[in-house]
């Protein structure tokens, strides 16, 4: 079951808009009821240091968070920060949500490049022992140390039941992105696992509702696919 919106108002009513606007996007994708594990993936390359300092990293979290409990009801996302590698995962949840990201990152050591597939396979570790799905939003703001390591780890975990939601931070063209998304099926892979969109250089200014929009752009679909894949039951 989600998280109450009464029991959202008392732990965190600095959510509820969120949390509001987050229902009238999952209700327009046909998510309503769907339940999954979310999680967040944030790049803590020397290049994102900007995103730390004006608040957007911590903006995303919110977001997710509020998006999250409508998924799950424990109230709790895990946070895999990562650079030249993944760091241990974090839980962010409605009870300490504020400064989180500050928290994390004062312990996350030294920002280094950008290895996804340390990142992904944290994730894909994290959540190995659920048969049920998978949310993980992957921000980045450029391409990866290893593209083709990447793509293979993409690959790879198209078999599980995992939906990978990227989303880029800065003017990067993101190329590799574009491409990892448009990968073939079933080609490359059993299934499209993956979805992109850039929030550009301010992603603060996006608004909510369309953040949720592009967020579960690709969601339902995966879904489906995914149990006539025999991924999920």
């Amino acid at each position: 079951m989600p998280i109450d919106l009464t029991k959202l108002q008392e732990t965190a009513p600095g959510l509820v808009n969120l949390y509001k606007t987050a229902r009238v996007s999952l209700d327009k994708h046909r998510l309503g009821g769907v339940r999954a594990a979310v999680y967040l993936v944030i790049d803590h390359s020397r290049s994102m240091s900007r995103y730390f300092k004006d608040g957007s990293v911590q903006g995303l979290a919110e977001r997710v968070l509020a998006l999250a409990a409508h998924f799950d009801d424990d109230g709790t996302v895990p946070v895999v920060f990562f650079d030249s590698h993944a760091r241990q995962p974090v839980n962010i949840s409605v009870s300490d949500y504020a400064g989180s990201i500050d928290r994390i990152k004062s312990t996350a050591g030294v920002m280094g490049s950008t290895d996804y597939a340390s990142a992904m396979r944290a994730i894909i570790e994290l959540h190995a022992r659920q048969s049920g799905p998978a949310f993980v939003v992957f921000q980045t703001d450029g391409a990866p140390n290893s593209k083709r390591e990447t793509t293979e780890v993409l690959c790879e975990a198209a078999r599980l039941p995992i939906f990978w939601q990227f989303i880029g931070f800065g003017d990067d063209e993101f190329a590799y992105l574009r491409r990892l998304d448009d990968l073939p099926v079933p080609a490359k892979r059993v299934v499209d696992n993956a979805g992109f969109f850039p929030a550009g250089k301010d992603p603060r200014s996006i608004p909510d509702d369309r953040l949720y929009d592009e967020l579960m752009a690709e969601f339902p679909q995966w879904l489906g696919a995914a149990r006539a894949a025999g991924i999920l039951r």
